[in-house]
């Protein structure tokens, strides 16, 4: 049994409202029991913010294979501590969190490197809302909480908070492995929420220029208006290779972030690249992409690609308490929890200039 608040000593656990994958195309909000405490690790928290997140859309669209028919989605969340588990230490109940898109043991092979999104654990990676009920959901039960759960200063809202788990994780972390150094040029092929997120992180490490490229004009003049990115460019209309060759005498990106998974956007990603310099893949493809090792012999290129480790929330909840982070611009609509739906039709249709939006509970 797990320490809890009076709430969960109740005989009868009341219901809560959940959004659940029922089938393909089809997400519904349902009645639910509130979750408890099942593990020593666990922790139970009440939601108090959520978002949707594309990663959502391609679970109700198919194309999550991994995904389990009557889960509760939802991986973006924010919330207060309910009750936690006997062997939980770094969390009370009471506190405010935010919530680790992935689950890990922190004690595997893959673990103790860093490697998270690998851990071996049955419900390693990325499970919350996917492999195990998440967070669209009044109520969230939470495995290994010491690893999952990163407190929030009392000066850091909620808005601000909400995408330390996923996104601002993603951005990070593409950023630490892309190597970026002092006076770069960053090309970023996409200006979706976790372009943005990727370009956030990667002006942490003092480029020269932060280079987005988008074919949506609202992202791009989004990507300026808040100083996210230097220079945009839409490659429908204009030669990327070559702006890109103007800003560095000819010689390419130091880095490139390819982002947006779309027709190809991987081969600009390694064309658009100096000799010597680091491609990291973050998007994932609808399809298998070419790797022509032919006609890029001698570039000597630094392909990195996965899915984001995402162990370093404390240190983004420590820049974004700083003001040296601050995710929350992304959010453009906000819905209350019961107009969830709507929320999904819009983020869903793209239109409105949204870029994330906000559930409030």
């Amino acid at each position: 049994m797990g320490k809890s608040t009076s709430f969960f000593d109740c005989p009868e656990v009341p219901m809560m409202k959940a959004v659940v994958y029922r089938d393909t195309g089809d997400f519904a909000v349902m009645d639910r029991d509130i979750p408890s405490i099942s593990d020593p690790k666990d922790a139970v928290i009440r939601v108090t913010a959520a978002s949707i997140c594309s990663s959502d859309l391609h679970i109700r669209d198919g194309f999550v294979p991994r995904a389990v028919p009557g889960v509760t989605v939802g991986h973006e969340f924010v919330g207060v501590v309910e009750a936690v588990g006997d062997d939980v230490r770094r969390v009370r109940v009471g506190d405010r969190v935010a919530v680790n898109v992935e689950t890990y043991c922190g004690e595997c092979f893959f673990c103790r490197r860093g490697y998270v999104n690998n851990c071996s654990d049955p419900n390693g990676g990325w499970a919350l809302g996917c492999r195990i009920d998440g967070g669209q959901a009044e109520y969230a039960r939470i495995p290994y909480a010491d690893n999952a759960l990163t407190p929030i200063p009392d000066h850091v809202t909620d808005d601000m908070a909400l995408f330390t788990g996923d996104i601002l994780s993603t951005g990070y972390w593409a950023a630490d492995i892309s190597d970026i150094t002092e006076g770069d040029v960053v090309v970023i092929i996409g200006a979706g929420p976790t372009g943005l997120c990727c370009a956030m992180c990667a002006r942490l490490r003092s480029p020269s220029r932060i280079v987005m490229v988008e074919t949506r004009e609202d992202r791009r003049r989004f990507a300026l208006e808040h100083g996210i990115a230097d220079i945009v460019i839409d490659p429908l209309t204009e030669d990327v290779c070559s702006i890109v060759g103007g800003l560095t005498e000819g010689r390419g990106a130091d880095v490139v972030m390819e982002v947006a998974g779309g027709k190809g956007t991987f081969e600009m990603a390694w064309r658009v690249a100096r000799p010597n310099a680091t491609v990291t893949i973050v998007a994932m493809y609808p399809e298998s992409q070419t790797l022509p090792l032919p006609d890029m012999y001698g570039k000597n290129l630094t392909f990195k690609t996965g899915g984001v480790d995402g162990c370093h929330c404390s240190e983004i909840m420590d820049l974004i308490s700083d003001g040296r982070l601050d995710p929350s611009v992304l959010i453009t609509h906000e819905f209350p929890f019961d107009r969830v739906m709507d929320a999904y039709d819009l983020f869903s249709s793209g239109s409105e200039g949204v870029m994330k939006v906000l559930l409030r509970m």
